[in-house]
């Protein structure tokens, strides 16, 4: 106690004017002190919600990518479908993606029905395909202009010559249902 003892006399010998100068630059010095320290909190509440915005940001770019991938997925997918006639079946579309001069059996499937969609099944055996045809027929069949799943696909080596190889898959042709069996 004996230094505040000896400040507040000290304050007391001053005369009037140094006391009130003195006064006015605590008083400043506190403003300051408590501008700072206001402005310090401003700018760490902005600088969390800098960082919580470009966190979101992130979040949303990401969403948006998504969104763009499946909806052109989604386009994709329906002029896929845009391409399927009446006509077709998964026989025709297989026939046509298939190796040509390879023998080719078709027996249709009884199909579903799925949420708007019809599927007609078809299970084609194929024989004496390389491993190469088979993998370009694959790719034909996911890649083509109309929309077939893979349901099944079973390969075996032949006997006589095990480079070749006889395949039997179960396609499944994607189709829209009319409008009025919706």
């Amino acid at each position: 106690m004996n230094r505040l003892d000896s400040l507040r006399d000290l304050f007391r010998e001053m005369d009037r004017r140094t006391r009130l100068s003195w006064g006015i630059g605590v008083a400043l010095l506190l403003l300051l002190v408590i501008a700072v320290t206001t402005l310090s909190g401003a700018i760490t509440t902005l600088s969390r919600k800098r960082v919580s915005r470009e966190a979101e940001l992130r979040e949303l770019m990401l969403l948006k990518q998504r969104y763009q991938s499946l909806k052109k997925e989604s386009e994709r997918l329906a002029n896929r479908l845009a391409a399927v006639k009446g006509d077709d079946s998964p026989g025709r579309v297989t026939e046509e993606a298939a190796i040509k001069g390879k023998p080719v059996q078709i027996r249709p499937l009884k199909g579903e029905e799925r949420s708007g969609m019809q599927e007609e099944l078809a299970e084609v055996k194929i024989e004496g395909l390389t491993a190469n045809e088979l993998v370009n027929l694959l790719h034909r069949l996911e890649k083509g202009a109309k929309p077939v799943i893979l349901k099944k696909l079973l390969v075996k080596s032949r006997f006589d010559d095990p480079a070749k190889l006889d395949v039997t898959l179960t396609v499944a042709l994607i189709k829209a249902l009319a409008p009025e069996k919706r």
